[in-house]
């Protein structure tokens, strides 16, 4: 009886998160034969790509919640900043005095934008 060689196998991982689906698959060819742990190998790093589709997914929708209320969450931080110029400047916490150094800087505008393109991170390893 002779042994079956396999030359060709494609693996599939499918997963539901959300409401959304996240599908990876992989095909594998190797005249000379493939094992089933080059095979499992495979399975496991299309587990992670989907894993990896999965954490960008979260990340994305985290950072669109945070775009939406970016507005007002400026407007807040601006007016707290005023409140804080009209008090005397012994009166002030040493909190409101990094809050009006962050004010002061010409980019502070920046902490409430929240950009995400689904970079690659370094959270998942293939």
């Amino acid at each position: 009886m002779t042994e079956t060689i396999i030359k060709t196998a494609s693996v599939k991982v499918m997963l539901s998160y959300d409401y959304s689906h996240f599908e990876a698959s992989m095909s594998l060819e190797n005249e000379s034969g493939l094992t089933m742990q080059e095979i499992d190998d495979a399975r496991k790093k299309c587990q992670c790509l989907a894993d990896k589709a999965v954490g960008q997914y979260k990340k994305a929708k985290e950072m669109a919640a945070k775009r939406k209320n970016s507005e007002y969450n400026m407007w807040n931080f601006e007016e707290q900043c005023k409140r804080i110029q009209a008090k005397d400047e012994q009166d002030r916490t040493v909190e409101e005095i990094a809050m009006l150094k962050q004010y002061e800087d010409e980019n502070w505008q920046a902490q409430f934008e929240y950009p995400y393109d689904y970079d690659d991170d370094d959270e998942y390893v293939l």
